[in-house]
């Protein structure tokens, strides 16, 4: 090449630079589009050779990559997928079963829709016990790998749930199994059932990817992976072992299901956008049987909606003291709707439990009382030829009350629960507030020992007692962390009176729901105010928030921070707070 051609050519190229950026000071928003396939190969033939005379070749200039969103950690999002997103912490994996997945979940756009608009019920839920525990939330993606977020999945290993355990593992984890209930099943115990062991599981290899395996694959079959490569000297990270195509699949789909979350714009194509970051439900507990389509029928709910927030429940009864899931904004209803049944003197339950004596058929018990033999086998899950062995609880049905169509199977996808988040509310100050219920009874603590189990977790021990894990570690003088199986732990649990209310509600996340109902003024004529009562102490329970416990007990939340000198609104559970009695 000339010097002369030379110099033209760095002339040209350089005046090429100032009037495109003259170009873009005038009009920012104009873009030159990108050369397509056969305008480039055209440009590339045309081109002529350095060193020979003709026009200058044609350079394609790539514009600069855009510099990320800067996201305030200090801001609390308004809608889900947005908070969803800013909590995600794991290592992202690039792979082709990566692109597979996200390909095939893109290609199925009613699949990931129903997906979804099933898990806005128990997101808002899970979401915020990974905050508490700090752990990363592609983990609330994990039951769309599982089971689709169907809590009635079943699979062909007899795993059942969200979180999909097997019944060994479920009572491991203390989930219970029996006639009546299959916490796997349970939306909030499940869930802390799943968490306690992703927790047990990354502490055990210090890896989210590993830990992921081996809730697919089973720790001892990772381990095994690990030690095998760490002896031909290779990797021994997840894309490195040698496991299951199940497993070697099982990352890869929380990847793509990420990547996809990560992206508004596709969530936008799938009309998922505007679920507010807000309580979903809360948990209520009532000291009577109650029949599920009662319950349902009181919270003035569809039986299936009612159903796919209680899929534990085998029966067609609710046992006494058992939580039941409900919509946070049915609370108050079904509050009020209660209390007038009662005062009708309704029975809540119609059904009651008979025991099979030796030799007796199903056609001698069902007519015995009032009921077909169908509608026997139906509400006690009986199908087929099934044989019923003497010593077997039944559920049989009370006067007048024949089960044509229970109505019982959940259908989580039957209602879209997208919906625009309501304008916030300012908290009344206490003088304006409803007149709460009697305050709960006092409390008390008593002293136990526990067996470490195999898996278990000194955090998840200090739960299940209503401690906080520094109190475990200080009542035992541990200082790890971690417990060895098999050893005994001295532990503290509350023990409670008689609650003088029928009904005791416990918010299941972080935020309040409607407020309760206030309670009717008592007939007969009025009685001075008694004087204000000495402060008493309350335990912190699981998913229980400051606003809840000041609705207990007639507080405002400034009132209870005032007293135990708080400065934050967050609280563990297990923490004893001064309560005004």
């Amino acid at each position: 090449m000339t010097s002369r051609i030379a110099f033209a050519l760095v002339t040209a190229l350089a005046c090429a630079t100032a009037w495109s950026n003259d170009a873009a000071s005038v009009n920012p928003q104009s873009e030159v589009p990108a050369l397509t396939a056969p305008a480039r190969s055209e440009a590339a033939a045309s081109a002529v050779p350095a060193g020979s005379d003709g026009p200058l070749p044609v350079v394609e200039v790539a514009a600069p990559a855009r510099l990320p969103e800067t996201i305030d950690l200090t801001y609390e999002s308004a809608e889900i997928f947005q908070h969803l997103r800013r909590g995600f912490a794991m290592p992202n994996i690039n792979s082709e079963l990566v692109l597979h997945h996200q390909q095939w979940y893109l290609n199925r756009p009613d699949y990931l829709r129903r997906m979804i608009t099933r898990s806005s019920r128990y997101l808002h839920f899970i979401i915020i016990e990974l905050d508490k525990r700090g752990m990363p939330l592609e983990i609330a993606l994990l039951p769309m790998v599982e089971s689709a977020y169907n809590p009635t999945a079943y699979s062909r290993s007899h795993a059942s749930g969200l979180w999909q355990f097997v019944p060994a593992t479920g009572k491991q984890y203390n989930l219970e199994q029996n006639w009546w209930v299959d916490e796997r099943r349970d939306i909030v115990q499940s869930t802390g059932a799943a968490l306690d062991y992703l927790q047990y599981i990354y502490e055990l290899h210090g890896d989210w990817h590993l830990a992921l395996a081996s809730y697919n694959w089973g720790e001892g079959a990772v381990g095994r992976a690990i030690k095998k490569n760490a002896a031909q000297g290779l990797p021994t990270d997840y894309m490195s072992l040698k496991m299951p195509e199940e497993t070697r699949n099982y990352v890869p789909k929380l990847q793509a299901l990420k990547n996809i979350f990560n992206n508004p714009n596709i969530l936008a194509d799938l009309d998922m956008l505007g679920v507010p970051m807000r309580p979903y439900f809360a948990t209520v507990t009532n000291s009577g049987n109650i029949d599920v389509k009662l319950a349902a029928k009181l919270a003035e709910m569809p039986v299936q909606e009612f159903v796919a927030l209680n899929p534990s429940h085998n029966r067609a009864v609710i046992r006494s003291e058992t939580p039941m899931v409900i919509p946070a904004d049915k609370l108050e209803t079904f509050a009020h709707n209660l209390e007038a049944h009662e005062e009708s003197d309704k029975p809540l339950s119609s059904w009651q439990a008979y025991t099979l004596r030796p030799g007796e058929k199903l056609e001698e018990v069902a007519p015995r009382f009032g009921m077909t033999v169908a509608g026997l086998k139906a509400v006690n899950g009986l199908q087929g030829r099934m044989r019923v062995a003497s010593g077997a609880t039944l559920l049989v049905a009370g006067e007048g009350n024949e089960p044509q169509d229970m109505g019982l199977k959940a259908s989580p996808e039957e209602q879209p629960l997208v919906f625009a988040a309501p304008a916030q509310r300012a908290e009344k100050p206490a003088t304006e507030r409803p007149a709460a219920e009697k305050p709960a009874p006092g409390v008390g603590t008593q002293t136990s020992t526990h067996e470490v189990r195999k898996g278990e977790t000194l955090s998840a021990i200090a739960r299940r007692y209503g401690m906080s894990l520094a109190e475990l570690k200080s009542l035992n003088k541990l200082r790890s962390n971690t417990a060895k199986y098999g050893t005994r732990l001295t532990v503290t649990s509350s023990t409670q009176a008689s609650a003088s209310t029928r009904v005791k509600t416990e918010i299941a996340s972080k935020e309040t729901p409607a407020k309760s109902k206030p309670t009717r003024a008592a007939s007969g004529p009025t009685t001075a105010a008694p004087a204000a009562a000495a402060p008493r102490t309350h335990t912190v329970r699981r998913g229980e928030t400051l606003s809840s416990i000041a609705q207990r007990y007639d507080m405002s939340i400034s009132e209870l921070k005032k007293l135990n000198k708080l400065r934050s609104d967050q609280v563990t559970s297990g923490t004893k707070l001064r309560v005004q009695s």
